[in-house]
């Protein structure tokens, strides 16, 4: 039976998530998306009216999907030293798979022709996990809202973003397969990220 509707847009998306990944923005042409998700360009043309809009669509869908993926620190455990580490290496977890690497790198490219979508790959990235955890900071370890700002930022840019960076210049070495939750602790060296967390975060006072 033929896709129709919300499916067939949905089906659309996750194809031309998969060829822009593949082959980059310029490269990818609606002839092949169409092709590859097996409907008309009438269909494809229908959901989505141009290149752009799809592009567009694309990147908000991979936004969704890492940070449901990513979660919050609350959700890694009770102890908060070990559920930001868990946190932190999950968020590496998640942008060292080399699908991401490539989603990076494509938003990236494609920065100065599309800001708004450059701007929506950003906020992913740098500001909510960065929000999330100044949040649970501010919770779990009573401290205002700019000291938790302060301590999440620095606990990120010390210890989180240097491995992103190396991974995106190719001095480490990405993970092949789509990483799971389970997998965690052999994905990623979370020691760095104890010892990080030990010398910027306090103990934290017994939940409210």
């Amino acid at each position: 039976m033929a896709r129709r509707g919300a499916e067939l847009r949905e089906h659309i998306l996750w194809t031309a998530k998969d060829v822009f990944i593949e082959e980059g923005f310029e490269r990818t042409s609606m002839d092949v998306v169409a092709a590859r998700a097996e409907t008309s360009k009438r269909s494809l043309y229908a959901h989505f009216p141009s290149k752009d809009v799809l592009f567009q669509s694309v990147l908000e869908l991979v936004r969704e999907l890492y940070l449901g993926r990513l979660k919050t620190p609350a959700d890694y455990g009770d102890d908060p030293a070990e559920a930001v580490v868990a946190f932190c290496g999950r968020f590496l977890q998640l942008q060292l798979w080399t699908a991401a690497l490539r989603t990076f790198r494509l938003g990236v490219a494609e920065a100065e022709r599309r800001p708004d979508a450059a701007a929506l790959y950003h906020e992913a990235i740098f500001d909510i996990p960065q929000q999330r955890l100044a949040a649970y900071i501010a919770d779990r370890y009573q401290a205002d809202a700019e000291t938790a700002q302060e301590a999440a930022k620095l606990l990120f840019g010390r210890a989180v973003y240097p491995e992103l960076v190396g991974a995106l210049f190719g001095c480490r070495t990405p993970l092949a397969v789509r990483p799971e939750e389970e997998t965690l602790a052999a994905d990623v060296d979370l020691e760095p990220l104890r010892v990080a967390v030990a010398r910027l975060l306090p103990s934290a006072p017994a939940h409210r």
